[in-house]
């Protein structure tokens, strides 16, 4: 990767890496996956060829996509989450031969009984300290695969050369892979690189799956570029943020919009702004931003991105609307269209489709499949799935997924807004609106609330605060009150496992009101 390379050149001994247990300059995760990408190169693994990682976020993890880019072949990250049928589909779609994992996960795959193409194993610490799958694969230890030649390949892949197999949350379906460029991760890490103003002097704390774009290239692509640091921890946990940024001395943070919902619904405190951050990238905004700011002393700015579209949208740290996503990206064309492909008005709400200034920018398919690849790039834009609208100033404000949207005795309804509106309750921690049948035709609104931390949240008392504060066409007609919503390892929602249960044990307020009337 020239990138890596030309940091070597211009600042070597400046740390590219911190962990729990040590720093890394740039200079030693040159040569470290130098060593892996001789090793895996040794075993067999040569350009072109996909690779699984399912590894917990770590130094190794680094090591492991640096290297495979490093080689020309394909990295596949898998979810950590991911287990039986989604695992199965995800092994056999990528056509991958070698894994590389931690002890932890073999389990996954020793539960299948098609391992798929997969026949070698590297694992990320002892093979004994993991399942035994060495009468199903070819195994060896991650520590026995580096190659003791640290010096550079003389491999140098091009641009639009495939560099990952990112597979979709499979949040409404099977998990579809998505083929991306080396320039299209260059320009994903670019574009945060440049939205959070990254400095040679940042220590850039974000605590992402590594195995989701934000986490890889998002923060460690994007602290590579910019000359200053990356921390890469474990996992998110809102109990220890702040002491890791003040641990770390961090000054810079990318959160996803629950993450940061989740800090700002814990207790305030006399210390919440006695922390090092400057600034923070949120996505997508929380309604209590101006509060946010001021409680944390932080700078907060937010984007627009998916895997298949890059980030053709983000906003400076002047942005004070909640609802909005920022602007188009100098070159970048985006566009709101209704269902036949037609521009709309600035205020009608229709799909984002985009189109890159360069080639290899967007993704180049899905891996297997032409007909939704097709679907996507139609009329030479690409679909996002992502409704919207924009005002007469170009500020794009995001409504929902268009798969989410729900519709109500006419009205077109955004779930995103829904749970604005129900997050607003001082008692709520986090929400999920989705539809379901109506007995009235269309859909009725439920929604799945988790309470705050020592609240006693009750589905009357929200119902009333909704019908106060939002429009009547968006107030439920049914909430659940969970202890969890259930979540993909990115943090996304999986509304479809709520569709499912719908509005069984949901507290009904239409029946309630006909036993109000009857008594």
């Amino acid at each position: 990767m020239r990138v890596l390379r030309d940091q070597v050149v211009r600042a070597g001994d400046r740390i590219l890496l911190r962990t729990a247990d040590r720093d890394w300059t740039r200079s030693e995760i040159d040569a470290a996956s130098n060593r892996l990408a001789r090793g895996l190169r040794g075993m067999g693994v040569d350009a072109g060829d996909r690779v699984l990682l399912m590894l917990e976020n770590s130094d190794v993890y680094v090591i492991a996509w640096l290297a495979l880019a490093k080689l020309g072949a394909i990295e596949v990250p898998v979810n950590t989450q991911y287990k039986g049928r989604l695992l199965a589909h995800l092994a056999r779609t990528s056509g991958a031969e070698t894994l590389i994992a931690d002890p932890s996960m073999l389990d996954r795959f020793a539960a299948l009984d098609d391992l798929a193409e997969v026949r070698r194993l590297v694992v990320n610490g002892s093979p004994a300290d993991g399942v035994d799958l060495s009468n199903r694969l070819d195994v060896v230890a991650v520590a026995d695969a580096y190659d003791t030649d640290d010096s550079e390949l003389g491999t140098d892949p091009a641009y639009h050369d495939p560099v990952a197999l990112m597979f979709t949350s499979g949040t409404t379906g099977p998990s579809k892979g998505v083929l991306v460029t080396h320039a299209h991760s260059y320009e994903y890490a670019n574009s945060v690189r440049t939205a959070l103003q990254l400095r040679e002097d940042d220590v850039y704390y974000a605590p992402l799956p590594l195995f989701h774009i934000a986490g890889q290239w998002g923060v460690v692509y994007a602290a590579l570029m910019s000359g200053g640091a990356a921390v890469v921890k474990t996992r998110f946990s809102v109990t220890e943020f702040w002491k890791d940024t003040r641990s770390f001395d961090a000054s810079v943070s990318f959160l996803l919009g629950a993450m940061a919902n989740f800090l700002h619904q814990q207790p305030t405190s006399e210390e919440d702004a006695d922390n090092p951050l400057e600034r923070m990238l949120v996505c997508p905004l929380i309604p209590e931003l101006r509060e946010f700011r001021r409680r944390f002393g932080v700078q907060v700015a937010t984007a627009y991105g998916s895997t298949e579209a890059n980030v053709p949208i983000y906003s400076g740290f002047e942005i004070a609307d909640p609802s909005q996503c920022g602007r188009a990206r100098e070159g970048w064309q985006v566009e709101i269209v209704d269902a036949d492909d037609e521009l709309l008005e600035p205020g009608e709400p229709g799909e984002i489709v985009v189109r890159p200034p360069e080639p290899w920018l967007t993704m180049r398919g899905y891996l297997g499949n032409g007909d939704a690849t097709a679907e996507a790039y139609r009329n030479c834009w690409l679909h996002t799935g992502d409704m919207a609208y924009r005002d007469e100033d170009g500020n794009f404000y995001f409504v929902d997924r268009m798969s989410d949207a729900i519709r109500r005795r006419g009205e077109n309804i955004s779930s995103f807004e829904v749970e604005r509106e129900v997050n607003a309750h001082p008692d709520v921690l986090e929400s999920a609106a989705v539809g379901v049948p109506s007995d009235h035709s269309e859909e009725d609104v439920l929604v799945c609330v988790v309470a705050a931390a020592g609240a006693s949240l009750q589905a009357p008392v929200l119902h009333s605060f909704l019908a106060e504060n939002a429009p009547r066409f968006m107030v439920p007609r049914y909430i659940r009150v969970l202890d969890e919503l259930p979540k993909t390892d990115t943090g996304k929602i999986k509304k479809a496992e709520l569709r499912e249960v719908g509005s069984a044990q949901a507290w009904d307020s239409e029946t309630t009101a006909r036993e109000e009337v009857t008594r």
